[in-house]
C-alpha cells in the first residue's frame, strides 16, 4: 500500500506537481511521506509494531489487582458498585486504587455487572406521541 501511493506521490512530483499537491490528492501529510522515506530513497517498514514500549510507572501490580478483586469480593462491599467502595475505603483511610481502577480490574476479571440484589434495569416504552394538526386537538398538562 505505501509502495503505490509513494509511486504515485513520485509520478505526480515527475509530472510536475507539488509534494504537498500530490500529497493532498491522496489523503496524505508531506511529513508522512517524509517518515516512510529511508535514506537511500527506498521506502522504510513501519517500525510501530516492533517498537519497544516500557510499561509504565504507575500500573498496577497484581498483588494490587488481586487486592481489588479481594475488597470487592467482601460482604460489606459485595453489593455495591466501586464508585461506592471507593469513598468508603476513603472514610476508613485506605486507598488501594482509583475507581476507574476498580472498574477496569473488576471488567477484566468479568466482574463488571450489576452486583447484589438489585434488578436489572427495564425497558420502557417511550412515551407515545400526539400530532396536532390544528389548534385545540391536543391536550396535555403540567
Amino acid at each position: 500500500m505505501t509502495t503505490t501511493l509513494h509511486a504515485g506521490v513520485d509520478e505526480a512530483m515527475a509530472a510536475g506537481s507539488s509534494r504537498a499537491a500530490a500529497c493532498a490528492e491522496l489523503g496524505l501529510h508531506p511529513q508522512t511521506l517524509a517518515r516512510w522515506r529511508d535514506r537511500t530513497g527506498g521506502i522504510r517498514e513501519d517500525g510501530r509494531p516492533h517498537a519497544l514500549r516500557p510499561e509504565p510507572a504507575n500500573k498496577l501490580s497484581s498483588e494490587e489487582r488481586v487486592r481489588i478483586i479481594a475488597t470487592c469480593a467482601l460482604p460489606k462491599f459485595a453489593s455495591l458498585p466501586p464508585s461506592q467502595i471507593v469513598p468508603l475505603l476513603a472514610d476508613e483511610g485506605t486507598y488501594i486504587a482509583s475507581e476507574s481502577s476498580f472498574y477496569r480490574v473488576l471488567r477484566e476479571h468479568g466482574q463488571n455487572h450489576r452486583r447484589g440484589r438489585a434488578r436489572s434495569p427495564t425497558k420502557r416504552k417511550p412515551p407515545a406521541s400526539f400530532e396536532a394538526a390544528g389548534p385545540c386537538q391536543v391536550w396535555t398538562w403540567e
